[in-house]
C-alpha cells in the first residue's frame, strides 16, 4: 500500500496482502508509534487485524529444505491460539530490492560484492519476477529501478563506487521497503540487504523501519559485510556480541545477566521481549546487530561472507530457501488482543527444524 492512504484503502483482495489492515493498526492505533514521512495521524483510525501472512521455511536433520507440505501438515499458533491456516500463497510473482552499502571504507570488498550481479536473476527465477538495486552510504540512491532483465541489474552492480564514511542501513531499507509498496498487491515482496551489521548515520529510527516492513509484509534478508571487511583490512575478527546489552535482555528467573547468558538465551530464540522493548520504544535498548534485528523479526535470515566463494554460496542459499518456503496464511481468531502477537508453527512430522517469523505487533484496541 502506498503511503498516504487512508485506513480504508489498506484493505486488499489478495491473500497474499491481508496483512495490510494488520499493519494499519499499528500504524494508525493507540499505541504511539513516531510518524513516518507520508502516514496518517495514528490517533485518526483504529482498524484491527484481518490476516496474517507468515513465511515458514522447514529443514530436515541434514539441513535440506522440505518441500512438499500440505497445509494440512502445519498447525499454526498465534499468542498459544490455535489458528485455521486458509492458504499457501507461495505462487506470486516476486518483487526483489537488493540494498548494497557502498561506504568509503569498502574499496577492497566492494568488487566482489559487484561480481554477484550475474547471480542475482536466480533469486526471482521465472518470467514475472523483477529486481531492483539500492546503492547507499549516508545516501540512498537507486541505481536500477525494477526490471527483469538481468544485463540492467548487473551494469547496476558496477556502477557502484566507494562513497561517504557512513552506511545509513536503516534509511536504506525504508527506501526499500518504500520502492517495495509501490509494486503490485499480488506480488511477493522481498529485501536483500548487503551490509555491515551496525548502522552509521541513520535519520530515521529502528523501530520505524520495523513498521514500515511490517506495514508491507516483506521478508528481509541480508548478507553482512562485516568479516569480509576485516579481512580484507587485516584486523582481527571479533567473536559476534548479542544483538543487545545484557541489561537490555529479559532472561528467566534466577539466571544472572552476564555475556554468556545473554548470548544462549537470545540466540536461542528468546528475543521476542528484544522487539517488543523496540516497538515500545525503551531507551535503554541499544541494538548492534542490526541485520540481525531485520531478519529475525520478518522471517529472514543473516548471512556471513569471507570471500567471493562463500558470497555465492549464500546466494544460492537464499535461492533456495525463497523457492521453497511457504507462505501460511490464516485470520486471528483473537483480534482485540493488542501489544506483541507471538507466532509458532509446527510440523506434524518428527525430525524437523521450522523457522518462521516471531510474530507481529498490534496497536491496542481503545477502551
Amino acid at each position: 500500500m502506498a503511503q498516504g492512504k487512508t485506513p480504508a484503502m489498506c484493505q486488499t483482495k489478495g491473500m497474499r496482502y491481508a496483512l495490510s489492515i494488520l499493519s494499519c493498526a499499528v500504524l494508525f492505533g493507540t499505541v504511539g508509534f513516531a510518524q513516518a514521512p507520508g502516514t496518517l495521524d495514528p490517533a485518526k483510525e483504529n482498524p484491527q487485524p484481518q490476516g496474517v501472512i507468515v513465511p515458514t521455511t522447514v529443514r530436515d536433520r541434514s539441513g535440506e529444505v522440505v518441500d512438499g507440505l500440505q497445509l494440512g501438515d502445519f498447525s499454526l499458533y498465534d499468542n498459544n491460539k490455535l489458528q485455521k491456516i486458509t492458504a499457501d500463497v507461495r505462487d506470486e510473482p516476486l518483487s526483489l530490492v537488493v540494498a548494497v552499502q557502498r561506504s568509503a571504507n569498502l574499496t577492497d570488498a566492494l568488487p566482489k560484492i559487484q561480481r554477484i550481479g550475474s547471480m542475482l536473476s536466480s533469486l526471482v527465477a521465472g518470467q514475472d519476477g523483477q529486481i531492483a538495486v539500492v546503492g547507499f552510504d549516508h545516501r540512498i540512491i537507486v541505481m536500477q529501478d525494477f526490471t527483469n532483465e538481468a544485463e540492467k541489474v548487473s551494469e547496476a552492480m558496477k556502477k557502484m563506487t566507494p562513497g561517504s564514511g557512513e552506511h545509513a542501513v536503516v534509511d536504506a531499507v525504508n527506501e526499500s521497503v518504500r520502492m517495495l509498496t509501490k509494486q503490485p498487491p499480488d506480488r511477493r515482496r522481498v529485501l536483500l540487504l548487503i551490509a555491515e551489521k551496525r548502522d552509521r548515520g541513520s535519520q530515521l529510527r529502528l523501530r520505524e523501519a520495523l513498521v514500515q516492513a511490517q506495514f508491507a509484509n516483506i521478508t528481509i534478508y541480508s548478507l553482512d559485510i562485516s568479516t569480509l571487511v576485516a579481512s580484507l583490512t587485516s584486523e582481527a575478527v571479533p567473536p559476534r556480541p548479542p544483538a543487545v546489552p545484557p541489561e537490555a535482555v529479559h532472561l528467566p528467573g534466577g539466571y544472572a545477566a552476564t555475556p554468556t547468558t545473554v548470548e544462549q538465551n537470545y540466540y536461542n530464540g528468546n528475543y521476542i521481549p528484544l522487539f517488543v522493548d523496540i516497538f515500545k520504544a525503551v531507551k535503554s535498548v541499544f541494538v548492534d546487530d542490526t541485520l540481525d534485528v531485520f531478519t529475525r523479526f520478518t522471517g529472514g535470515r543473516e548471512y556471513s561472507f569471507v570471500g567471493e566463494r562463500s558470497l555465492e554460496k549464500a546466494v544460492e542459499q537464499i535461492s533456495e530457501e525463497l523457492h521453497s518456503q511457504y507462505l501460511l496464511s490464516y485470520s486471528p481468531n483473537d483480534q482485540t488482543e493488542g501489544g506483541f502477537h507471538d507466532i509458532r508453527v509446527v510440523v506434524n512430522r518428527p525430525n524437523l527444524e521450522v523457522r518462521t517469523r516471531p510474530g507481529y505487533w498490534v496497536a491496542a484496541r481503545p477502551q
